[in-house]
Formats: structure tokens, C-alpha cells, sequence
């Protein structure tokens, strides 16, 4: 007994001092769909990981699973990691997340990320104790700031565009504070859904002669089909602002929000600290706080709009 507990005790400082250690770990990845975010969050989650002794390939084995946009597909696995029972789960997306939830109420611990309201997806009842198996990272937009940067970018604009999926938990939760906010900075907010992928075009071009400006809020069907989006943008000459950064290189005009692969990073610490032996029902969910102006110049040429100077000083990131 006691040879064990000394065991245990140099095991758990090898740990905490970032050595890997020689037990392989199992980590389940369900991810609603591959999209530049959701992808650098996972991106971020498993360097952080490899920074603290957790490397795929050596001692961390990796099973990575696509649900192409698909919940029932999210569903089946969810139930395919309830029965092979790896040692966390990481859910990226809402949809994800919640299918986790459903399927894994055991001990196995659920780590989420890219999920903007838990409350509303009721995946927690507490952000500062979550209770239970699950814990995470939420990447709520800063929608107030954001609609502000579209009002001081484009004074003029009166009807804004807004795209999104109806069916996801968290672009309906955006949409309804979105309805909120418009009057406050003088605008009227023409809605138009997207349920799939491939009604994200039709749904786009709806907007053409309807809105001065187009916002694609944190929405995993949008945001894979983007460049539909940017399309019908630059051949009506409307800007296309989006609550993702990594949106911006692809095309749209600006955003103002934060690095995904920073919140996972964020996440694959959180990942650790489980892994370490911390609960996950005991950490409380965790919020990116630093925001990041990224401009697209390229974009704005589209349209026929020059960025003015205050905005390139204020930027991070400005793309060609």
C-alpha cells in the first residue's frame, strides 16, 4: 500500500511538471462539421496538450470524428464514444456538445468548446459550477461591439443583414440578442435561414437589394458555406462582416472578436487539468476575453470601399 501511494504521488508530480507520461491516453474529438475556426480550436487544444505532456502518436491516442454538418450523425458519435469509453471527450460546437451530453452520462468527462450559450444549449445550469462530467470554453461573439464597428464602418447603413441556422441552439440565442440590439444603433434587421449547407446561397442572395450590409454571426452551417455569402456580397457590393475572424481572411470585410485557436488552447489546459485529476464539474466555463480586429482590403475593393485609416491602426490582421 504504501509503495503505491508513492507511486502515485511521483506520477502526479511528473505530471504537473509537464513529463509525459508513459500510460497512453484516449481522447474522443466529435466535431459538428470542419470549418477554419472550429478546426483551429481543435488545432489549438492539441498543442496545448502536447506542451503538457499529452503528444498524439506517443502517449495520446486521438479519435477524431466529422459529423459533416449532420446532428444525427453528431448522435451516433456520441454513442459510439459511450461504448468505447475514452478518457475525455472534447465537443466542439453546440451541436456536438449536446449530443455528448445526452450520450454520455457517466463518469466520462466532456470538455466543450466553440459553444456560445450552455445555458441555452442546457448543457450547464451554473457557468461558475457546472456539476457533473462536463465543463468548457464558450465563444460568445461580442455582438454589441460588433454591430458598433459595422455602424462606424458604414455610417449610412439602415437595414442589416442577417444569415443563420435555426436549427442551432446558439446562432437563435444570437439572433433574438441581435433583435435587441439593432434599434440601439439605428438598425432594422432583415432575417433570412439557412437549415443546411446548401440553402446557405439562396438564402444569401434574398438579401441583394434588401440590406445595406450583411453579418454572419458564429453559425457552423454559415460559416462552412461562406463563401456563397461573399459572393453574392461583392456582386451587389455589400460588405459582409462576420462574428469569426477566421472568416475575414477567407473574404468577408472585418471582424471583431477573438482567436479560436487561442480558446483552444484555452480548452486543451482545461483538457489537462482533468486529465490531471481535476473534476470537470468543478471548473467553471471558461470565456475568451481579448478581442482582435481583422480587415480584409481585398474584400473592400470588391465593393468598391477604402478602408478608412483609423480602422487599419486600430487592426491586427489586415489581409490583401
Amino acid at each position: 500500500m504504501m509503495r503505491r501511494r508513492i507511486l502515485s504521488t511521483v506520477l502526479g508530480s511528473m505530471l504537473m511538471a509537464g513529463v509525459a507520461q508513459a500510460e497512453t491516453v484516449t481522447l474522443g474529438i466529435t466535431q459538428i462539421v470542419e470549418h477554419p475556426a472550429l478546426d483551429a480550436s481543435r488545432q489549438g487544444a492539441l498543442d496545448e496538450l502536447a506542451e503538457r505532456g499529452y503528444v498524439e502518436g506517443d502517449n495520446l491516442e486521438v479519435d477524431f470524428q466529422n459529423a459533416q454538418g449532420d446532428t444525427s450523425i453528431a448522435a451516433q458519435i456520441a454513442r459510439k464514444f459511450a461504448g468505447d469509453r475514452p478518457d475525455l471527450v472534447l465537443a466542439i460546437s453546440t451541436p456536438s456538445a449536446q449530443a455528448a451530453a445526452s450520450a454520455l452520462q457517466d463518469d466520462t468527462p466532456i470538455v466543450f468548446t466553440a459553444v456560445t450559450d450552455p445555458l441555452i444549449a442546457k448543457l450547464v445550469s451554473d457557468m461558475d459550477a457546472p456539476g457533473g462530467n462536463i465543463t468548457g470554453v464558450v465563444d460568445a461573439p461580442p455582438l454589441e461591439a460588433q454591430l458598433q464597428l459595422i455602424r462606424d464602418m458604414f455610417p449610412e447603413a439602415k437595414r442589416l443583414g442577417v444569415i443563420y441556422n435555426p436549427g442551432e441552439a446558439n446562432s437563435v440565442s444570437q439572433a433574438e440578442k441581435l433583435n435587441t440590439m439593432a434599434p440601439e444603433l439605428d438598425f432594422e434587421l432583415v432575417e433570412v435561414t439557412a437549415s443546411r449547407t446548401s440553402e446557405v446561397m439562396g438564402a444569401a442572395r434574398s438579401l441583394a437589394g434588401r440590406a445595406d450590409a450583411i453579418y454572419v454571426p458564429v453559425d457552423n452551417t454559415v460559416v462552412s458555406a461562406l463563401e456563397s455569402v461573399l459572393k453574392v456580397g461583392y456582386d451587389a457590393d455589400i460588405p459582409v462582416f462576420t462574428g469569426d475572424n477566421s472568416s475575414v481572411e477567407r473574404g468577408a470585410l472585418a471582424s471583431l472578436g477573438f482567436s479560436y485557436y487561442d480558446m483552444g488552447r484555452q480548452t486543451g489546459e482545461m483538457i489537462a487539468s482533468i486529465l490531471g485529476g481535476e473534476k470537470a464539474g468543478d471548473l467553471p466555463v471558461g470565456t475568451v476575453e481579448k478581442l482582435e480586429l481583422i480587415l480584409n482590403r481585398g474584400a473592400a475593393e470588391q465593393i468598391g470601399y477604402e478602408i478608412p485609416a483609423e480602422f487599419e491602426e486600430q487592426a491586427v490582421e489586415i489581409f490583401e
